[in-house]
């Protein structure tokens, strides 16, 4: 019994002066695990920075310069000639104020169109029929996503598209410009 208590004793004096000698050693590892956990964990400014999104606006045609619109996002200039759809709005804006700040008249040869500068005359060219009509864009849209071009019902019924109310058509620079 006595044997085993001195074995006891002499075991805790081990550990314990083995701990001792052995702590100033420790203590710096401890604080260096401490000091490189907490410097892992702090970014530099720039490293945590959101990115901006960085837009390139295309270089404006000489021909047809670019305009702002009212739209959130910037329009992306159309290239012509243009093949698609189109549609005509009529009585139901008669009056309103356009996006080019005019009065939208029905029976004038206006139209709308999501990029391109208002004031530009544009040749629309009926492909079913053949029939062409010069337009000057003065409002934005159309809203629908098949479509590319809104005329007036006058340029509508220019065009032999009333009773449609669609039509594929080419746009073209007008040649008066």
């Amino acid at each position: 019994m006595q044997m085993a208590n001195v074995f006891s004793f002499s075991l805790r004096r081990f550990v314990v002066r083995g701990f001792f000698e052995r702590l100033p050693c420790l203590l710096a590892i401890f604080l260096g695990l401490l000091l490189s956990q907490g410097c892992a964990m702090l970014q530099r400014p720039s490293e945590i920075a959101v990115p901006t999104e960085t837009t390139t606006q295309p270089a404006p045609s000489p021909l047809v310069p670019a305009q702002p619109t009212d739209k959130k996002s910037a329009p992306v200039q159309a290239k012509l000639p243009q093949t698609g759809e189109a549609s005509w709005y009529g009585a139901q804006h008669q009056g309103k104020q356009t996006a080019s700040g005019t009065t939208f008249d029905q029976a004038r040869l206006t139209a709308a169109h999501p990029s391109l500068p208002f004031g530009s005359k544009i040749k629309v060219t009926n492909l079913s029929n053949g029939k062409s009509v010069e337009v000057e864009i003065n409002d934005r849209g159309p809203f629908a996503e098949n479509r590319i071009i809104d005329l007036s019902q006058a340029a509508a019924r220019a065009l032999g598209m009333i009773e449609s109310g669609t039509a594929t058509v080419r746009l073209e620079l007008s040649s008066s410009q």
